[in-house]
């Protein structure tokens, strides 16, 4: 399967259920699969020494403040103009198409995590660090930093409290993004208890409505930039 091919197979996964995410991800070798319901998470320790996080959360939702929606429709997922839609609504690109990019990756020696119930005011990730204290320090203290794939748009990047200006120099340095202000949250903020961590753009847009779309390209960029960058002979430490 190509790269875009890939990216299909998460998005066509059913939106109502993150079952078949973390199917996929408990068949890589070691995988250590734990909880249930939106209190559940799967990680995957890296081989490199110098090994940075992966991260990005399984769940997705339709805002219910836009509209009512049907996660049991089947979907049809259309690509037109390098532009991939659901014509029956609810793409789900957060954060199917960040497992697409982190699946790709997998390959690189960095550790792996996929959360449940981020959109749920991080379920996961908060059960992950208060009642996983095994994994929670190793995170923090084997790993040189945390990438997360669950950010909008195609150029940005977000360190929220986790960042240090020259973390976020770093960030800038290799991925030519940038910050457009430190609000708000995802699944890092909770798990860099030691260490930084970033989210980056993945090319979706107008997410949690039936409007919702990916920019292959943007999504496409992203998974280049950390392809080259990730794959440095030397990546450094960074800690809060």
């Amino acid at each position: 399967m190509n790269d875009t091919d890939v990216l299909t197979e998460f998005l066509k996964m059913p939106l109502g259920s993150t079952d078949e995410v973390f199917k996929k991800f408990a068949a890589i070798p070691k995988a250590i699969h734990r909880g249930n319901s939106l209190k559940q998470f799967l990680f995957v320790k890296g081989k490199r020494k110098d090994r940075v996080l992966l991260v990005a959360h399984a769940d997705t939702v339709w805002d219910r403040h836009y509209e009512e929606h049907n996660t049991d429709e089947p979907k049809e997922i259309t690509h037109t103009d390098g532009i991939i839609r659901n014509i029956n609504g609810g793409l789900g690109a957060d954060d199917r198409a960040g497992c697409a990019i982190v699946w790709l990756l997998k390959d690189m020696g960095h550790s792996i995590l996929i959360t449940n119930g981020e959109e749920h005011g991080r379920c996961g990730s908060t059960w992950l660090m208060d009642e996983n204290r095994d994994i929670a320090d190793e995170i923090n203290s084997n790993h040189q930093f945390v990438v997360q794939f669950d950010r909008r748009n195609s150029r940005d990047f977000k360190c929220y409290k986790v960042g240090t200006d020259e973390f976020r120099a770093y960030v800038e340095a290799n991925t030519g993004y940038s910050e457009p202000d430190p609000l708000f949250y995802t699944d890092i903020v909770t798990l860099c208890r030691d260490i930084t961590g970033v989210n980056l753009s993945i090319g979706y847009y107008k997410e949690h409505t039936k409007k919702e779309y990916l920019s292959i390209k943007d999504w496409q960029n992203t998974l280049a930039l950390c392809r080259r960058w990730l794959s440095e002979k030397k990546l450094p430490k960074f800690r809060r």
